[in-house]
């Protein structure tokens, strides 16, 4: 059995204790550290000092602290420009959404407006009948011009004159003739005028249409027109000789 040693390297072989307490028992005052004194270091010690988790440690540092300044200044001018652009995309994309709404809005709006101003174009019809007859007199004249004045408001307006150059876009022909005192397809009579909200058109004017004769096809030119005969062209009553 192999003996143990009785003595050490400070000394006999008496116990050395060692007081390693930072405050002292008996004043109760912080001990001075020796710097000759590291201390121990073992597995249960912790971590070792100026490591992270431990007092007085530093942070770990940003990476753009380990490049100098121009290549920051780099980074942060990339970053700006990409913000930048990211606010102009979004700028622009509100800027269209805000134009197709104000779009379908006024579109809505015409839309309402041109199905009301639709069922009064009857009584528009019926003022314009009694006008040409002089019956608009009185209390039905007051209160159909003021009709007139709402519709006009609303952006209604009527359209078809006698001498019109035929539009097929607007017009609606009824009658159609020819006569040698037109130089084109021209109205040359209204049945029915008609009325416009805008460029949209609500009801076409209804009309007689007369062309020149030499547009006149060569087989009708050829055939035969009957002509109305007149009281001259009458034959003598046989019973009167």
């Amino acid at each position: 059995m192999t003996d143990r040693p009785t003595g050490s390297e400070f000394g006999d072989g008496d116990p050395v204790v060692r007081d390693k307490r930072r405050i002292d028992p008996d004043t109760g005052e912080l001990r001075e550290t020796s710097m000759s004194e590291p201390p121990a270091a073992g597995p249960g010690s912790g971590p070792a000092p100026g490591m992270p988790g431990t007092p007085g440690a530093q942070p770990p540092r940003d990476p753009s602290d380990l490049i100098g300044p121009s290549a920051q200044e780099a980074l942060l001018t990339e970053a700006l420009a990409e913000r930048t652009a990211d606010l102009q995309r979004l700028q622009a994309e509100y800027v269209n959404y805000k134009r197709r709404v104000d779009r379908d809005r006024e579109s809505s709006r015409e839309l309402v407006i041109g199905s009301v101003l639709t069922e009064l174009l009857g009584i528009l019809d019926d003022i314009g009948r009694a006008r040409e007859a002089g019956e608009l007199e009185g209390a039905f004249k007051a209160v159909s011009e003021s009709l007139e004045r709402v519709t006009e408001k609303l952006g209604l307006v009527k359209y078809g004159e006698k001498g019109d150059p035929f539009d097929p876009r607007i017009h609606e022909a009824l009658l159609h003739n020819y006569s040698d005192e037109v130089d084109g397809p021209t109205a040359t009579m209204v049945m029915q005028p008609g009325y416009r909200l805008g460029e949209r058109v609500l009801r076409p004017a209804r009309v007689a249409v007369s062309e020149p004769t030499e547009q006149l096809p060569a087989e009708a030119a050829k055939a035969d027109v009957p002509v109305e005969s007149t009281d001259d062209d009458q034959p003598a009553d046989k019973s009167a000789e």
